[in-house]
């Protein structure tokens, strides 16, 4: 099972004591997944259609639980994924569900779901939960960072965002594909968006993949710049002990003062010797900047041997 089926499985065991969270979320299923048809005159039926088994058990636990409806369930079996279908039709029940949720027709709502089931925190979440069971996926962690709720519409997209935004997170609404997708990236607030909707399991899941991952990022890291440290001085050994062999051969180390002639044989001697290792080795020892002055000289005395070779060599 995926990262998000996990997250979706834990999420639609998660039922709300209070009745007021109980519709908040209920409302948000019905808003994403269900439509309210006119079946005749002034009678309505409510239907919700899924291909997800968790936002189906929900629903369907949502309509027992806070209205004490038996709803109808029908199973439709495709070649890829099961439909299921969840009807309810017998007119007190459908007008008990609609004015709960304040989807009667012919109510002025110009929103996705009425203020008035979202003023508590715990209902903000509570139909958070049922956005994100609904029509919301999250990505594999181990791959990237990315929680998701897709909307058929501009409108409920931007009261989800709002919503999401009243609880002190900050989401993003991309349009793809004729769909408007609220979105968060960022990882500690896909994590607190978890908490949030209660799933508790996946947020304990999702921390150890973060740390893991920061772990692994925060080594990669010292060891590419541990490498990079590593090439940089041996090829700055190699291109000093090509100097000093220069020296060696055009003019004898004896032609060098004695602090130069002690430093450029021990750069001979110990190749991949550190600069403050050198150091140490000198009579007297000599600090790393010494060394590196010293250095220094070498590498001009052999640079003035190949623009002057024969010439006489003058150094400091």
């Amino acid at each position: 099972m995926s990262f998000s089926g996990e997250v979706k499985e834990e999420l639609s065991r998660r039922i709300p004591d209070a009745r007021h969270c109980q519709i908040a979320e209920l409302s948000a299923i019905l808003g994403l997944c269900g439509q309210v048809r006119e079946e005749c005159q002034g009678q309505y039926a409510i239907k919700m259609q899924t291909e997800n088994v968790y936002v189906a058990r929900k629903y369907f636990t949502l309509l027992r639980k806070t209205f004490n409806i038996e709803a109808e369930l029908v199973v439709r079996q495709n070649q890829k994924e099961n439909t299921y279908v969840i009807s309810v039709s017998e007119p007190e029940q459908v007008r008990q569900v609609l004015q709960a949720s304040r989807m009667m027709p012919g109510e002025v709502n110009d929103t996705f779901i009425h203020s008035a089931l979202v003023q508590r925190t715990c209902c903000k979440r509570a139909f958070l939960r049922g956005a994100f069971l609904s029509s919301g996926s999250i990505s594999d962690p181990n791959k990237f960072y990315h929680f998701e709720v897709v909307c058929p519409d501009p409108e409920k997209a931007e009261q989800i965002r709002e919503i999401i935004g009243s609880l002190g997170k900050e989401a993003r609404i991309v349009v793809r594909k004729n769909h408007h997708v609220v979105y968060v990236k960022e990882g500690a607030q896909i994590v607190e968006l978890l908490g949030i909707m209660g799933a508790n399991v996946s947020v304990m899941n999702l921390e150890n993949v973060r740390i893991l991952r920061e772990m692994r990022g925060s080594v990669n890291r010292k060891v590419n710049c541990e490498t990079a440290n590593i090439n940089k001085t041996v090829n700055a050994a190699v291109k000093q002990i090509e100097d000093i062999r220069l020296i060696q051969e055009k003019m004898g180390f004896s032609a060098l003062p004695e602090e130069l002639e002690q430093t450029a044989r021990l750069r001979l001697e110990y190749p991949e010797a550190t600069l403050a290792e050198l150091g140490a080795m000198l009579t007297p020892a000599v600090g790393k900047s010494g060394v590196n002055h010293r250095l220094r000289k070498l590498k001009g005395i052999a640079e003035q041997l190949k623009r002057e070779q024969g010439g006489e060599i003058y150094y400091d």
